[in-house]
């Protein structure tokens, strides 16, 4: 199965001193699939995606990315294998504008060797498209991002992610901070990049959102993975249950919750 992932973490583990946060986590996407990441707070999610996204260099374990192991370094490694992802604070600079975040990083420049110049109208044009996509009002793409409410700030994210991620989308609770027309247009633009095969991850605790959005669902508890569904046969009572404990943890994940 890790051959056709589009992303596997396998037996991850992650520790900060004597904090272990990461037990032995996995985690398997299928392309074009919503796998959605549950769990109670501190059950780990975040940091799993931090290891996946280069922000942390796991202790042990193994990530692949279409089949191929891949160790990054940084965020930026991640995202030139395709990853791209929206964290809960969002990693953008207050004091520079929408299309500046937009394309951080990425400038577009025009002319030749040492006179090549950053292409800002053009950035500008591209930043309202992509903005533009997901419908949510942002005043203007010159507005700088300290101006805009939160859920502003959370579509700004949520466009670069969608604007740039080739092949996989990580989104930890991208409608938190979200209205309810809000959190339709971002459930619309999750349908689109599935539609497109592009795999996406998302981390929410709204249970209705993971059933309604998701193809697989993998449980986490206390830095481990417990269990993992198919979205489609189980039901918000049964993942309220393996999250709290209620539920034993599937046979697949028995010896890392005793262990």
């Amino acid at each position: 199965m890790t051959e056709s992932a589009a992303l596997a973490a396998s037996h991850i583990r992650k520790s900060f001193g004597n904090v272990h946060a990461l037990k032995d986590a996995s985690l398997t996407m299928i392309p074009g699939e919503v796998t959605a990441l549950i769990g109670d707070n501190g059950a780990g999610k975040s940091t799993l995606v931090r290891c996946i996204c280069g922000i942390h260099n796991p202790d042990a374990g193994q990530v692949s990315v279409n089949g191929e192991p891949v160790r990054f370094s940084n965020p930026e490694q991640a995202r030139k294998a395709g990853i791209e992802t929206v964290h809960q604070n969002l990693a953008l600079v207050e004091d520079l504008t929408v299309w500046q975040n937009l394309f951080l990083s990425r400038e577009l420049t025009s002319g030749f060797g040492p006179l090549r110049m950053m292409n800002r109208r053009a950035m500008t044009k591209e930043a309202t498209t992509m903005v533009s996509t997901l419908a949510i009002n942002v005043p203007s793409v010159k507005s700088r991002v300290r101006r805009l409410s939160g859920g502003q700030r959370q579509a700004v994210a949520i466009a670069r992610a969608a604007g740039w991620g080739s092949s996989i989308v990580i989104m930890d609770e991208p409608t938190a901070a979200l209205g309810v027309q809000e959190t339709a247009k971002v459930e619309e633009l999750i349908h689109d990049l599935k539609s497109r095969g592009i795999s996406i991850m998302l981390i929410s605790h709204n249970f209705d959102q993971v059933l309604r959005l998701s193809d697989a669902v993998t449980v986490m508890r206390s830095g481990r993975t417990v269990a993992s569904r198919r979205a489609a046969t189980t039901t918000g009572d049964e993942l309220v249950g393996l999250v709290t404990g209620a539920i034993p943890a599937d046979p697949d994940y028995v010896k890392g919750e005793s262990a």
